[in-house]
């Protein structure tokens, strides 16, 4: 089936707007950003909102602004625009980095941050990369705005932490402390770009490059986008040559509970998870 459902399109104005909309429909709605995560699961009808509602025509949604020591990125900014962005490749070289390999040009140049990490799809690369940088994520809803920290948001396959009647509206990027390095590797499916799995990594080093912080994040092998948490361990208070970050890397995919399809068997993704990890490590590494 590549046909959608029936539904009833709404196009808001503004936030308010939009949750009123989410407040009176309820679980039948889902929100439009730039529709390529969501069009393609109603095109398969693994998606049936009986309500749409567009976020397209609401101001004010889309920029990236440095400001009081981090850069606020709207939840309507473009993957195009994010991949040009120099205040970004200033200080997160894996956010351009890792946008720049989703989908093709038509992709980027519709696709939204907010939109990806609130379909959060396992596949995706935003969520990984957003919780490797520690992110803010700011929701608005009926009672206001909260954040929600990046560890915290993603829940599991396509579930966030996003009530029903909540949208995203941005993202916020603490700028990084000197010899912070960053980096997304991914091993690709050919045809989608999605991340069959993938590694986000930010590391820290203090004056004699010994790692004094490490973020470390696999993506694609499982239910959701999962901090590899003894990775990290293993990594700080080291020097990050190969040999340790070889070391660090081996059970990358330790403790996540692996997909296997046939894209890659679970045991493949294992491997190739700890491929990816000590290839964005390093990659990090050189940049700090």
């Amino acid at each position: 089936m590549s046909v959608p459902a029936a539904f009833d399109y709404h196009s808001a104005k503004s936030v308010d707007e939009a949750i009123a909309l989410l407040q009176q429909y309820g679980d039948d709605a889902k929100v439009l950003a730039g529709g390529h995560s969501l069009i393609p699961s109603m095109k398969l009808r693994l998606a049936q909102p009986a309500h749409l509602v567009d976020l397209g025509k609401i101001s004010g949604l889309s920029y990236i602004r440095e400001e009081s020591g981090a850069v606020a990125v709207g939840a309507m900014t473009t993957y195009t625009t994010i991949e040009h962005s120099d205040v970004l490749r200033r200080y997160f070289a894996l956010l351009p980095e890792g946008v720049a390999m989703i989908g093709d040009q038509q992709v980027r140049n519709r696709g939204t941050i907010g939109g990806s990490i609130a379909h959060s799809d396992p596949a995706a690369d935003l969520p990984g990369i957003v919780q490797a940088l520690r992110a803010d994520i700011l929701v608005q809803g009926p009672n206001g705005v909260r954040t929600i920290k990046a560890d915290d948001f993603f829940v599991g396959m396509f579930e966030t932490a996003l009530q029903p009647d909540e949208i995203v509206t941005e993202i916020r990027f603490a700028i990084p402390a000197a010899r912070t390095g960053s980096a997304y590797m991914k091993l690709a499916n050919k045809a989608s770009h999605y991340a069959v799995t993938g590694c986000a990594a930010v590391v820290t080093l203090d004056g004699d490059g010994t790692c004094s912080s490490a973020s470390v994040v696999i993506t694609g092998a499982s239910e959701k986008a999962t901090r590899a948490n003894a990775v990290e361990a293993a990594l700080v208070g080291k020097k990050l040559d190969e040999a340790t970050v070889a070391a660090a890397t081996v059970h990358a995919a330790d403790g996540l509970a692996l997909l296997g399809d046939i894209h890659g068997s679970r045991e493949y993704r294992a491997q190739m998870s700890a491929v990816m990890a000590r290839r964005a490590i390093l990659r990090a590494a050189e940049r700090a």
